[in-house]
């Protein structure tokens, strides 16, 4: 049986914390700043036994119908593909990818046009391996600030980062930066899939909703989470993304947007023998 922990719709007063495989997630998710309509984010982890499970971030588009139905029926398609997982060690990556491509068609026959994008995290053991869809980020993060991992937007900005046309910080006050050239729910939808990376006992792994890219830097989300206790890390995390988008009223270039993230960090102490799977729980 998966244990799982899945938000959608939903604002978070704080940020959550749960364990994961050898570690801990903290895990955040809230609507942005006065905003009247319902959080278009969602965001799970799935773990499938003590050494397998997922974590995932899905934004649905604003702008377009039905983005809080989007991001929360992707979630909902891969939780029904690692269902049919029974040989981890082979079958985790192909239900993975049959989930995602689930999720493409049951978005699609919304009819509306809606879409999200779709950020995915396998774990067995130490060992990540990325998936995604979208611009919503993967970042692997070493203890001194090296970068091992970090995606690249499937957007007019991040390619035009990604070949040098544009530095980053010109790309987050572009007034381009919104639009999402690779959707759940569109007909040409491609799915990258990135190599497998073995984790170090300090590194720290963030997905994250563009709520987070678009107002911090690279740089910035570095520095505010490679050491330190991970909670305390999440928390300054939201608190200087919720403070960013803030300036967007002073004519300032943050970008007012739902955020959500998930980071993980390994235990440094191995886990006892006597410890329990995850409470299984489905916020509203």
């Amino acid at each position: 049986m998966i244990q799982h922990h899945v938000y959608t719709q939903y604002d978070m007063e704080e940020v959550d914390e749960h364990p994961f495989i050898d570690g801990q997630v903290a895990v955040y998710t809230r609507r942005a700043p006065d905003k009247e309509t319902t959080n278009e984010d969602s965001i799970a982890i799935f773990q499938v036994d003590q050494r397998t499970g997922i974590l995932v971030v899905a934004d649905g588009m604003g702008g377009a119908p039905l983005g809080e139905q989007a991001s929360q029926l992707a979630l909902q398609c891969i939780e029904q593909a690692l269902a049919s997982v029974t040989d981890t060690q082979m079958g985790l990556r192909e239900a993975i990818l049959n989930g995602i491509e689930y999720a493409n068609e049951a978005v699609a026959l919304l009819g509306v046009g809606a879409g999200t994008t779709l950020s995915i995290i396998e774990m067995q053991d130490n060992v990540i391996r990325p998936y995604h869809i979208g611009d919503s980020m993967i970042m692997l993060i070493g203890q001194r600030g090296k970068v091992k991992l970090q995606t690249i937007s499937h957007s007019p900005m991040g390619y035009a980062v990604e070949s040098g046309l544009m530095d980053e910080n010109e790309a987050m006050q572009h007034e381009e930066r919104h639009l999402v050239s690779n959707v759940i729910g569109a007909n040409d939808m491609r799915i990258e899939v990135g190599p497998s990376l073995e984790l170090d006992k300090r590194d720290t792994l963030i997905i994250a909703s563009d709520g987070l890219s678009d107002n911090l830097s690279s740089e910035e989300i570095i520095e505010l989470v490679r050491i330190g206790p991970l909670k305390r890390n999440a928390q300054n995390l939201q608190i200087a993304c919720h403070e960013k988008m803030q300036t967007s009223a002073a004519g300032e270039s943050g970008k007012p947007d739902d955020l959500s993230f998930i980071i993980f960090r390994q235990n440094l102490e191995p886990a006892s023998s006597g410890s329990t799977n995850p409470e299984q729980t489905t916020e509203p």
